[in-house]
């Protein structure tokens, strides 16, 4: 049976352990999965991207500062939401790690309910990043299966090309191209020139049209 709280996965980073405690005794009472790291090389080498999570990291560490891992993550364009532990004197500190992207920072002493509350905004932030990236991954592979003459016949269906326009684009006969569109929508499975643009546009395409 699998007992992983459905909640979603909260690491915390810090160098003090009994703020790791802290936090742990507290997040898990909500039923979170936490797993804590004492430096932020070990949660780089343990960190896997494919989790729905969260990151909670202390700015101020030895090795490794909660700034030079965010950093990391920036480069690996990892989607993990981050708030940021702060003393009194790192604030300004923390406001321009919110300017690269992390959601949010907390101050210590903890306020138990604020910190949850910022933990439940961040999952769900990572929730919907994971959907968005499994949609994109789940794109990419369908139109993977398409050869080069399928894609640059998608491309000009997509920029509302006629058939007669994409045969004379590409110098081929207006039976290829019907042929080619018939392959591309099967490999997509795509039922209507309204479905293909979905796949070929992502989920935002909204209501374009297109000549047939």
């Amino acid at each position: 049976m699998n007992m992983t709280p459905k909640k979603g996965t909260v690491y915390v980073v810090d160098d003090d352990e009994a703020v790791r405690d802290s936090l742990q005794w507290l997040l898990e009472g909500k039923d979170y999965r936490v797993r804590c790291f004492e430096s932020a090389e070990a949660f780089l080498a343990r960190y896997d991207p494919r989790e729905v999570a969260c990151l909670i990291v202390d700015i101020r560490m030895t090795g490794m500062t909660g700034l030079e891992l965010q950093d990391r993550l920036l480069e690996r364009k990892s989607p993990l939401p981050i708030v940021f532990i702060t003393g009194h004197g790192d604030v300004p500190m923390a406001v321009n790690t919110m300017k690269k992207g992390a959601l949010d920072f907390i101050q210590k002493p903890f306020n138990e309910d604020e910190l949850l509350g910022i933990v439940e905004r961040m999952l769900e932030h990572a929730r919907e990043a994971f959907a968005d990236h499994q949609q994109a991954a789940s794109r990419d592979a369908l139109l993977g299966k398409l050869t080069g003459r399928e894609a640059q016949v998608l491309e000009r269906i997509v920029a509302g090309r006629l058939n007669k326009q994409i045969a004379d684009d590409l110098g081929i006969s207006i039976k290829t191209v019907e042929a080619h569109r018939a392959n591309i929508m099967e490999k997509l499975n795509a039922n209507t020139v309204a479905d293909l643009l979905k796949i070929a546009l992502g989920p935002t395409t909204g209501a374009a049209k297109v000549s047939a």
